[in-house]
């Protein structure tokens, strides 16, 4: 999985296609300890082993629902088997990380005081770092009173404007990071 710097809920992975450009469903794999048999889908469960499907090339894929268009073949004689994720993947990770630019260059820019203001802030908390916790504490709390205040009230006033589509494009995030986010915001206000 693939973690964005900005685009969140954007988490990128390999996908994979079968030779017929079907996307399989996820591999089950009977562990022999009961009932519950679990599923995977890390593209390297996709071997053909056994009764596995056998993929045939791999893409970039987004928890968004975002797929890349760019597919890349998988050489199976030179995948490590004890070590698949030691395969060669970067051809999918540079499409996503396209695509989480894509978002990124989508999203409301902040204004450029509060963005020197927000760098200086994780600047000067990067130097506190691990020689002085308490002050950190204190700054991040600092910040934290501030979310608690204005989130909620932006948080009411951005909903009763704008789609839940509009407000995650703005946010460059997912729809369901953009509602987890908000229900965080809302749910700080002490009524």
């Amino acid at each position: 999985m693939w973690e964005p710097d900005g685009a969140e809920g954007h988490v990128g992975k390999v996908g994979v296609l079968l030779e017929d450009g079907t996307v399989p469903g996820p591999v089950y794999i009977d562990m022999g300890s009961g009932s519950y048999v679990p599923s995977f889908t890390d593209w390297w469960y996709y071997d053909g082993w056994g009764r596995r499907p056998l993929a045939d090339r791999m893409r970039a894929v987004c928890a968004c629902g975002w797929q890349g268009g760019t597919t890349y073949p998988i050489d199976w004689k030179r995948v490590p088997r004890r070590e698949p994720y030691m395969y060669d993947t970067s051809g999918p990770e540079r499409d996503w990380e396209q695509h989480t630019r894509q978002v990124d260059e989508a999203a409301l820019p902040l204004p450029e005081d509060v963005a020197r203001l927000i760098s200086r802030i994780r600047e000067r908390l990067d130097d506190i770092g691990d020689d002085d916790p308490l002050t950190a504490l204190r700054i991040v709390g600092a910040l934290d009173t501030i979310v608690d205040i204005d989130g909620c009230y932006a948080t009411r006033v951005a909903t009763r404007r704008h789609t839940d589509e509009e407000i995650a494009t703005a946010l460059g995030s997912t729809e369901q990071a953009t509602a987890a986010r908000l229900r965080r915001y809302d749910s700080r206000r002490s009524y």
